[in-house]
């Protein structure tokens, strides 16, 4: 049957083909323990003697918050978990399931690996199964809730659409998260954290964000964060506009965070640095951005679905750039991970023999540290009056603003080196690193934002003699003179997309490039037959911390 709607409940059914539903669900795909493997184990702890007694008493209503962002990013992403997963019987099966948050490979374009399940819906369960998008456009709802960041959209008893809050939807989970951040709140030795806690549970229960985040923005002295909400839009691939449901807590590691500290005031530099018309970068980072290091002790809902984040931008709300700019938080100990699991395997079998020793933590912290600063510079709202770049380029802009910051990221460093800040560096090092980086993360999948932008960068490079490919052994090097060349006009091209708000031209560059090609395809066939992991799984809890 085709997939059916719930007009009484908030969440829709799955995607079935059969006009029965299976009493358990069978693998449709013969190599499931195998991609069970993929995923490294790796155990989130940190240093809990740095935190006060207080602030480890609050640890437990934080868990127990995130848990509920977790439940409520499986209605995000399938619908109801427990109807789902109560259909699972083989514990492989299961196992792969509850990483990918449903039946569809997010590491392999989100086809599915459960037997009888249809490709993923592209707007997941924020819109209705038969939505189309001319339909949306005709639809007379106002643009601040057809764009809305933090409802559901269903049909009535008529069949016509109507929007229906977050805060309605998920009504009993969203009052007890607010119930256990003010229970936190209560405990918060910092002033800033306890505001922000208490704005946060009030959010929950209203939709409106602005407030906390401002908050969020404001907080500096405290060693204990928390990332809950509704977060990113990536779930969104209908229209990149609906947010889902996130939890992430973070310990911060202050000495780490004094070391990255000073780049904050060289932003508004940066901006004026951009390889661009002056017209494209006359947005001022704000001052109060900032840029810190920490320990995340715990992944909940999107955020710990298949490929998992290892830094932090933060608010995106453009409301908020404009007033305080926006954090910068770098995962140090899931970004180690991933570099000692993935990162020098990976390198060891498709990175250039000399090249090797090029491929560094130092360089991989640094890109990605960059690459969060870039996401708060450029543009934000369109050069021609059409307003924010996110509304023009609609369920493009995910992959476009990624590709803006992983490529801005190693603009970045490039300038810092010319300024003086890094003065002993060896810019090869960040090239080649970044380079290895896109073999990583490409295999997150051509249907991400990350594996689009990946995947553009990446064609891009070859076409310009950046990358080079060795036909004898099958490895990569670096030319560094191209490689700036390449890095500085692809520059240009996507700001320019972004500020124009040009959706066309970001169609066609996506359509272009964004595609893994025969022979880089045989190449990550490699990756995988040596075994190397595509990404981590975690142990994690207050078990892990020893509390």
């Amino acid at each position: 049957m085709n997939r059916f709607v719930l007009i009484t409940l908030p969440m829709m059914a799955f995607t079935m083909n059969a006009c029965q539903t299976p009493e358990t669900y069978q693998p449709a795909v013969p190599d499931l323990e195998q991609r069970v493997h993929e995923y490294a184990e790796y155990t989130l702890t940190t240093d809990v003697s740095k935190l006060t007694e207080k602030e480890k008493q609050m640890l437990p209503y934080l868990f127990e918050c995130a848990d509920i962002m977790e439940e409520l990013f499986w209605k995000d992403a399938i619908g109801d978990k427990t109807t789902f997963l109560s259909k699972i019987t083989d514990p492989v099966l299961k196992k792969y399931a509850e990483i990918n948050y449903g039946p569809w490979d997010r590491m392999r374009n989100d086809s599915a690996f459960i037997a009888d399940f249809s490709p993923k819906p592209a707007g997941a369960q924020y819109y209705p199964a038969d939505i189309t998008a001319e339909e949306f456009e005709k639809w007379d709802a106002p643009d601040e809730v057809k764009k809305s960041w933090y409802s559901i959209i269903r049909r009535d008893k008529e069949g016509k659409l109507t929007n229906i809050p977050y805060h309605e939807a998920y009504k009993p989970e969203v009052e007890k998260a607010a119930a256990l951040l003010k229970k936190a709140a209560e405990l918060a030795e910092d002033e800033g954290l306890k505001n922000y806690l208490n704005l946060r549970a009030a959010a929950l229960l209203t939709d409106d964000y602005l407030a906390s985040d401002l908050a969020w923005m404001d907080m500096k002295t405290n060693t204990i964060d928390f990332v809950v909400g509704p977060i990113e839009s990536y779930e969104d691939g209908f229209m990149g506009y609906r947010a889902a449901h996130s939890g992430q807590i973070l310990v911060k590691d202050w000495e780490w965070s004094r070391k990255v500290e000073k780049f904050n005031s060289l932003l508004p530099e940066l901006q004026k640095r951009l390889p661009v018309p002056d017209a494209y970068k006359q947005e001022v980072p704000a001052a109060s951005s900032d840029n810190n290091v920490y320990d995340v002790i715990y992944y909940a809902g999107d955020c710990n679905a298949a490929g998992k984040n290892i830094a932090i931008n933060l608010p995106n709300d453009p409301r908020v750039h404009e007033q305080k700019g926006s954090r910068k938080l770098q995962l140090r100990n899931a970004m180690q991970a991933k570099f000692d699991q993935i990162m020098v395997p990976i390198s060891h079998v498709l990175v250039d023999a000399e090249q090797q020793k090029n491929v560094t933590f130092d360089a991989f912290f640094e890109n990605v540290m960059f690459h969060e600063v870039a996401h708060g510079l450029g543009v934000k709202s369109t050069i021609n009056g059409k307003g924010f770049v996110k509304d023009n380029l609609k369920d493009l802009y995910s992959s476009m603003e990624e590709g803006k910051a992983d490529i801005l990221g190693l603009f970045f460093v490039t300038q810092l080196h010319k300024m003086g800040e890094y003065p002993d560096k060896d810019l090869m090092d960040n090239y080649v690193t970044f380079m290895a980086g896109i073999f990583r993360s490409v295999r997150f999948g051509a249907s991400s934002a990350h594996g689009k932008a990946n995947m553009v960068r990446f064609n891009y490079f070859m076409e310009k003699g950046a990358f080079a490919r060795n036909p004898e052994n099958g490895t990569y090097h670096v030319d560094f003179e191209k490689m700036t060349e390449a890095m500085n006009a692809i520059s240009v091209d996507i700001i320019t997309i972004q500020g124009d708000g040009d959706y066309a031209k970001a169609k066609t560059m996506i359509d272009e490039l964004g595609i893994i090609k025969p022979e880089l395809q045989s190449d990550l066939n490699r990756i995988a037959e040596s075994k190397i992991p595509i990404d981590i799984v975690f142990n994690q809890g207050l078990k892990m911390l020893g509390l």
